[in-house]
């Protein structure tokens, strides 16, 4: 009994003498102690944010892992179907991270005055001209025929305008675009109504069109129509984060760059997991057309010197047939997010 009161008192005079040091004897914190008080990655959410396709299928991996609490950094993701629907979350600070067209990337960091910093590719060439005509066999043939597409104002519209002038078509005389807000909206048109017969698609929907249409077959790629024309890659898709967050966050987006490596590693190379994960959190339909098509959707991630040096050339050839297609500008150096 002595010595449980002996230890009692010890520890009674251990904290005194720790209140006395400090300083604090009323419970409050010094404001000089508060401001030294360092965040930690564990201590800030990322918010990120990725459209129902290709840009997101290289991220589900990662998904699975932060939803499960396997990764040092907290992550909150969000799924959309069109860029319009992310463009003001992003904006208005209501997203940290963002998988979105490359274009859009650079109109946002013109419309922002470089409220967005691009740190990674993370998608290359995914979109296709499919068709059940037989005669179509090149992008001089669709002369009089009407095309159903989605991405009104990104990289879709923009980069087959551009491959339609080079093949010496008017894309506003010589051939009707018509745009749906989203590629499923497109499949559902074609497979309703057999007069469309032509349409540019991104992967996976290629192949979820083609379980739908026997008779559907893919025409053209414009990866390799692109690559007749320009040595830099056709880029889809980059990943951007608010350059505020960036400043804020740098061990954030170490954290983030690295799990993001990974999951995109798996998804190259687990076609099986990554397409049941596609499924799972509502990117693609069902996970058979998702495996099916993983190969097709060229998911990478690049960043660093090599990032800025494909977006550069990427932008370029945008910016040459059409600067508003890239906000007017081509982007600066501040563009490009580089870790320290």
């Amino acid at each position: 009994m002595k010595t449980k009161l002996l230890s009692i008192l010890l520890a009674l005079c251990l904290c005194l003498g720790l209140a006395a040091c400090s300083g604090q004897t009323d419970g409050q914190v010094p404001a000089q102690e508060e401001q030294e008080i360092q965040v930690t990655v564990e201590d800030t959410v990322c918010r990120i944010a990725g459209l129902k396709g290709p840009t997101t299928m290289g991220l589900v991996n990662l998904m699975k892992k932060a939803e499960e609490g396997q990764t040092v950094q907290a992550y909150q993701f969000s799924t959309y179907g069109t860029a319009d629907e992310i463009v003001p979350l992003l904006t208005q600070g209501e997203l940290d991270v963002a998988a979105i067209p490359a274009n859009l990337a650079s109109t946002l960091y013109a419309k922002t005055e470089g409220g967005v910093q691009a740190m990674a590719v993370n998608t290359l060439g995914v979109l296709y001209v499919v068709t059940t005509d037989d005669s179509i066999q090149s992008l001089t043939d669709l002369a009089g025929k009407t095309v159903l597409s989605t991405g009104k104002g990104t990289t879709p519209e923009y980069l087959f305008r551009y491959l339609l002038t080079q093949a010496g078509l008017d894309p506003d005389a010589d051939l009707t675009l018509e745009y749906k807000s989203e590629a499923t909206e497109v499949v559902a048109a074609m497979t309703a109504d057999p007069s469309y017969t032509v349409a540019v698609l991104p992967q996976p929907y290629v192949t979820a069109a083609q379980a739908q249409m026997e008779n559907l077959r893919v025409a053209i790629s414009l990866t390799e129509e692109w690559n007749k024309y320009s040595e830099s890659p056709l880029i889809t898709g980059v990943t951007v984060v608010r350059t505020e967050f960036a400043q804020a966050h740098p061990e954030v987006l170490e954290a983030l760059a690295a799990d993001y490596k990974a999951s995109v590693e798996t998804a190259c190379n687990d076609l099986e997991t990554t397409a049941a994960l596609c499924e799972e959190y509502g990117i693609v339909a069902k996970a058979a057309i998702a495996q099916k098509a993983l190969p097709g959707c060229n998911i990478v991630y690049i960043d660093g010197p090599e990032m800025e040096e494909a977006v550069n050339g990427y932008l370029q050839v945008l910016y040459d047939a059409d600067p508003a297609s890239v906000g007017g500008a081509l982007p600066g150096e501040d563009f490009y997010f580089a870790a320290d």
